[in-house]
C-alpha cells in the first residue's frame, strides 16, 4: 500500500542480489519509456529515485525471508528463499 523508499529500494536490491536497478524494473510501463530509463547513461541512484517515485515500475510481487529475496514470477522463485 505505501511505496518503497529509496533506502528500501536499496535494501531489495542487494537482497535479490541485484547489481543493476533496471533489473528490478517493469519495463514495459509507459513511465520506462516516458521517463527516458533506458538511457544507459542514467546512474543507478537516478533509477532507484525513479522507483521510489513511480512505483508501478518496480518488479513485483516480491518476498522477503531475512537477508534473502525473490522475485515471485515464476511462483517458484519464492521456494529457493523459504
Amino acid at each position: 500500500e505505501q511505496a518503497p523508499t529509496v533506502a528500501e529500494i536499496r535494501t531489495l536490491l542487494e537482497k535479490l542480489g541485484m547489481t543493476d536497478a533496471r533489473t528490478l524494473m517493469r519495463k514495459g510501463e509507459e513511465e520506462f519509456k516516458s521517463l527516458g530509463l533506458n538511457d544507459t547513461a542514467l546512474t543507478q541512484e537516478a533509477l532507484i529515485a525513479a522507483m521510489a517515485e513511480h512505483p508501478r515500475l518496480i518488479e513485483r510481487p516480491i518476498v522477503v525471508n531475512g537477508q534473502r529475496a525473490a522475485i515471485g514470477r515464476p511462483p517458484e522463485k519464492v521456494f529457493e528463499i523459504l
